[in-house]
């Protein structure tokens, strides 16, 4: 997995910096190349010389190169450069800076201008990793999008024994080339997701609609999209966006919209998921002009639109997976096999209004998943939409046996 992958591995001041020779030797044996950037407390416990060495590349601390001849550690093409950056150990202080944005050093001005994946191993005492402003920084740096690699449990240099290690050098290695195996699980496959509500249109300026987010479908092609699939989101009206260059955005408004733009791509996919929650009809008469306010009742007289999933559901073929959603508020289970049957669906993902902070608008989900070979209910907990998705993705490869 690490096979020609370019890592940068910064050292910031800690007594754990004596792990990144073991770590330097694991990245390069795997055929990574490995460049370090040690802040100028790190060159107190661990020499250049010994990190050089290992990485046979020559070791960064400043800016400057040569000030006599002008030279310079060029920052922002060491941050476009890298496939990865991965700090380790990072100290208490380290910490501080990245997670408030403070540039005073080689190591903040990359980790600023990175564009790639960023690992986090910290590596302090016990009450100093305990400490309200730490667990904040770390939460901080979390929620922008790093990885923390978590501190572990055992002896530490002022002799107390707790949380605050930095995590194995194996562990840490391990943690890494997952991560890349993880980013080509998915490579080579085509993925069509559904998003969002349709609208279906009454007159020019009123439709029938419900009060889908989008963002259960939008984190899946996201986690799809970041595990190597070529995706194509077809997304009903919504206030979400994504730029991830492997997806393929396709906004449309009403059911029949969805329903041609799916029927376009169908036989091309390999997984289809209709996460949307499409309306089920539609206004037999769509006026042209604003109807006006006159009686005190309005009659809309209903016609069903295209069933997508069950339509596209017939034609699936034998190499092709299909996954649902059924958004349920009574007899959930029971319901949602029935969907699956009816649908040919291979998986179903059931959710329930009756779960709190699960189901429209939420940033959050509850959901069970249900297979058309098994009987498994498989249960994910309460955790963020981009999560369950990952749970989502993990349980279709599982059934794809990609």
């Amino acid at each position: 997995m690490l096979e020609g992958k370019k890592i940068i591995l910064g050292i910031s001041g800690s007594i754990a910096a004596y792990k990144a020779a073991i770590l330097i030797r694991l990245l390069v044996k795997a055929g990574a190349a490995v460049q370090v950037v040690m802040t100028e407390a790190a060159q107190d416990f661990i020499t250049p010389l010994t990190l050089a060495t290992l990485s046979k590349n020559p070791v960064l601390s400043s800016f400057t190169a040569n000030r006599q001849e002008g030279l310079w550690n060029n920052h922002v093409d060491l941050g476009l450069w890298a496939d990865v950056m991965l700090i380790a150990p990072a100290s208490a202080h380290t910490l501080a800076k990245m997670a408030h944005g403070l540039c005073e050093d080689l190591l903040t001005a990359i980790y600023l201008s990175a564009r790639c994946p960023v690992f986090v191993a910290p590596a302090m005492d016990l009450d100093m990793y305990q400490h309200r402003s730490t667990q904040e920084n770390l939460q901080k740096l979390q929620e922008a999008g790093n990885v923390i690699v978590d501190a572990e449990e055992g002896e530490l240099a002022s002799g107390l024994v707790g949380v605050g290690r930095m995590a194995e050098p194996e562990h840490i290695f391990h943690q890494v080339s997952s991560f890349f195996q993880y980013r080509q699980a998915l490579t080579g496959k085509n993925i069509m997701i559904t998003a969002g509500p349709t609208q279906e249109a009454i007159d020019p300026v009123r439709f029938i609609t419900n009060a889908s987010s989008g963002k259960m479908g939008y984190a899946l092609a996201e986690i799809a999209a970041e595990m190597g699939a070529q995706v194509t989101l077809v997304s009903g009206p919504t206030a979400l966006n994504l730029a991830h260059p492997a997806i393929t955005l396709e906004k449309v408004t009403s059911t029949q919209d969805m329903f041609s733009v799916c029927e376009r791509y169908f036989s091309q996919m390999d997984v289809v998921i209709f996460a949307a929650a499409v309306a089920d009809y539609t206004p037999q008469v769509k006026y042209r002009e604003k109807v006006k306010k006159s009686e005190k009742t309005m009659v809309i007289t209903l016609e069903k639109t295209p069933d997508i999933a069950k339509t596209l559901g017939a034609r699936k073929n034998s190499s092709q997976f299909l996954v649902g959603f059924a958004l349920e508020t009574n007899d959930e289970l029971e319901n949602a096999q029935k969907k699956l049957a009816a649908k040919n669906f291979d998986m179903i993902v059931l959710n329930s209004l009756n779960d709190q902070g699960a189901g429209f608008g939420y940033d959050t989900n509850q959901v069970n998943l249900l297979f058309r070979h098994s009987s498994e209910v498989r249960a994910i907990p309460l955790k963020s939409k981009k999560e369950v998705a990952k749970d989502i993705i993990q349980a279709i490869l599982e059934h794809l046996h990609v």
